[in-house]
């Protein structure tokens, strides 16, 4: 593998998307040399010891680096990236661009070579990120508010809402649907007008979304009903419950 020269004490400030990271990835490649340390904009916390340089995205870069690595190293590799910078990992970016920039020596190979820290790190954040789409595929619950418009919040750990926003739109085709992830401020709109695509949008912090249709008042009344009625109160069991759904999901319940 190549031995790149760490830059110490060096910190690359991005905008948080994928395209920012490729753009990054592609500087380090062309300059032989990976930072100290990489953070987004946002959320980076100065510190007198560490030098700071802003990397602005660069499309034409960013696509230099997707399409080169999906040559070299395959859909795999890419896929394995992509998922991993989905994660809710704050450190997640340094394994990503090692995975990147060294995909270019090691090629397809590098998906199944788990003994190097940084491919193991990766794949346990793809594994991750997938796991948690795939609970919310069927934890999700949308709520009629009108006009067959389905609304659905979710308090996720990593960015899914578009894998789940995805599944939601394949098995409910004929339904508008609202999914807003309260965490990041971001919703994802699918509209039965336009089949084939949608839109991920930010949001205020405190937008409020439409009242309750009357239909979907009554349906969530007897749902409570139900579930309460089928509980057996002398066999209740938190912790067991807490075990199968986790207490931090529960906000979204309607039941609970």
């Amino acid at each position: 593998m190549i031995n790149w020269k760490i830059l110490n004490n060096e910190v690359y400030l991005y905008d948080g998307t994928f395209n920012g990271l490729l753009s990054i990835a592609f500087y380090c490649y062309v300059n032989r040399s990976i930072p100290y340390k990489i953070a987004t904009e946002a959320n980076y916390m100065s510190n007198l010891l560490e030098s700071i340089k802003f990397m602005p995205t660069n499309e034409v870069n960013s696509e230099r680096i997707f399409n080169g690595m999906y040559r070299v190293a395959g859909r795999e590799a890419v896929y394995d990236c992509y998922n991993a910078f989905l994660s809710g990992n704050i450190n997640k970016e340094m394994p990503i661009l090692k995975y990147i920039l060294n995909s270019f020596e090691i090629g397809s190979n590098i998906c199944n070579m788990l003994s190097i820290d940084y491919v193991l790190e990766v794949v346990k954040l793809r594994k991750n990120v997938l796991m948690e789409a795939h609970r919310f595929d069927g934890l999700v619950r949308l709520q009629e508010i009108g006009n067959n418009i389905w609304y659905a919040s979710v308090h996720p750990d990593n960015n899914i809402i578009e894998k789940v926003g995805q599944f939601l739109k394949r098995r409910f085709p004929m339904q508008n649907i609202i999914l807003h992830d309260k965490n990041r401020n971001l919703a994802f709109m699918y509209s039965v007008l336009k089949p084939n695509s949608y839109e991920i949008i930010e949001v205020p912090a405190n937008i409020q979304f439409f009242a309750f249709s009357e239909d979907e008042v009554r349906f969530q009344s007897l749902w409570k009903t139900f579930f309460k009625s089928v509980a057996i109160k002398e066999r209740t069991n938190s912790k067991l419950q807490m075990h199968f759904m986790p207490k931090k999901y529960w906000q979204d319940l309607i039941e609970v």
